[in-house]
């Protein structure tokens, strides 16, 4: 995958990354709305914080809760998405998103936003975790393609979700939710009129055949660096805007700018970098930066640490875009198959970050959740160096021919 261009016109100039059908289009669409409901509550945290009386470490449970959720949802999604199709399992994830985004805005109290978000949760990993199959099917261009048109998606929804949360956010921190919900049915209403239903596999899958992948070494490897790497990013996304202490415009207009380069180094300039020094230079390299990026973050001042937040973007945007290929191509199982079980170790991670990184600096000081961010980001990088090997094989040499462009979501990414 390394080697293709995926801005390269193909197939008669009707593969170019922006000539794709109405159906991928809506697909995309409603996924960047689906990426918008992660970062959206980030500048209204203190906000929801206040107007429920809670703690940092009660709110940050909405990631907590959300992301739970999702990790456990990844063995069954898979399961799902063969019995019934990968159209109705997107319309059905989009459905629990829409309830329960618009439910989140009726809270009364952090308890009950927490379950709802956990409802989000399950929603959104039922969507995300099939978007990517059905844009890789329905795309022109080819995979390489497909997967820099979702992470293009990713960025965008990272990048817009903390800007309408501010925007919304501003009139009260129930306004985007309900914006969120409003947004998920508009792309409900898209893929319903464009997206006609995908082949299914040929085989069913069972829950338990992600957990029976990670047996495979270089995928086992994969998961494994990128649990660490995910507490890391996900400390930077649910623990930052406590440190920042900032108004939700500011607040917003930080995290939209960390999204931008989140977006424009996953889409463009990591498939340039890994065709000049390899997927596993650029990673390890990243996830040290971004573990250097994270102390000055919580040692630097006010100015260092907004200036290390948005920076970090350019870091998570490298990673995400090499771990998604990563997942998708280093081991011998399918790829709906594979993928699911390296985002049921990872989301695990993203799980803990939100809800340990306020509770640290409850035990300690407010630096020492960066630390061991950081920590967790070397990890990872040492895991990528040690295990080169096994991370490096080719998926053309060892991938059967029945799984070649079923793909599966892997985000965040």
């Amino acid at each position: 995958m390394r080697g293709e261009d995926p801005f390269d016109e193909k197939d008669g100039g009707t593969g170019g990354l922006l000539r794709q059908p109405k159906a991928v289009w809506a697909t995309a669409g409603a996924s960047v709305v689906a990426f918008m409901g992660i970062g959206l509550v980030d500048p209204i945290l203190p906000s929801i914080a206040k107007g429920l009386e809670a703690t940092p470490s009660q709110v940050s449970l909405l990631f907590t809760s959300y992301f739970l959720i999702t990790a456990v949802a990844m063995l069954l999604t898979g399961w799902v998405s063969s019995r019934i199709g990968g159209r109705k399992t997107l319309l059905a994830g989009l459905a629990l998103v829409v309830v329960f985004a618009a439910l989140s805005g009726t809270s009364s109290s952090v308890t009950e936003l927490v379950g709802f978000r956990a409802g989000w949760g399950l929603g959104n990993a039922l969507f995300v975790s099939t978007a990517l199959a059905v844009i890789v099917g329905a795309a022109a261009g080819g995979s390489s393609a497909a997967i820099l048109l979702y992470e293009s998606a990713l960025g965008l929804g990272m990048a817009c979700g903390p800007l309408l949360g501010a925007l919304l956010g501003d009139a009260g921190w129930r306004y985007p939710f309900f914006g969120t919900a409003a947004l998920m049915a508009i792309g409900f209403v898209c893929i319903t009129a464009f997206l006609k239903e995908q082949p299914r596999p040929a085989r069913r899958t069972s829950p338990l055949d992600p957990v029976r992948a990670l047996g495979h070494g270089g995928l086992a490897s994969a998961a494994a660096s990128a649990f660490f790497y995910n507490y890391a990013f996900f400390t930077v996304l649910a623990f930052t805007p406590f440190v920042l202490d900032m108004t939700p415009y500011a607040s917003g207009a930080v995290f939209f700018a960390w999204g931008l380069l989140l977006a424009v180094f996953s889409v463009l300039v990591a498939p340039r970098l890994q065709r000049r020094f390899g997927s596993l230079r650029v990673l390890g390299g990243s996830l040290v930066l971004l573990a250097v990026d994270l102390l000055v973050l919580g040692y630097g001042n006010h100015t260092a640490a907004v200036v290390g937040t948005i920076v970090s973007g350019a870091f998570i945007g490298l990673n995400n875009t090499v771990f998604t290929e990563l997942a998708l191509g280093v081991s011998d199982a399918p790829r709906p198959v594979a993928s699911a079980g390296y985002n049921f170790v990872r989301w695990f991670a993203a799980a803990a970050a939100p809800f340990l990184a306020p509770k640290i600096e409850e035990w300690s000081n407010v630096h020492i959740p960066f630390v061991i961010a950081a920590l967790a980001a070397v990890v990872g990088a040492v895991i990528v160096g040690v295990r080169r090997g096994a991370l490096s094989q080719e998926a053309e040499q060892s991938r059967p021919a029945h799984a070649t462009e079923d793909g599966v979501a892997v985000f965040a990414d």
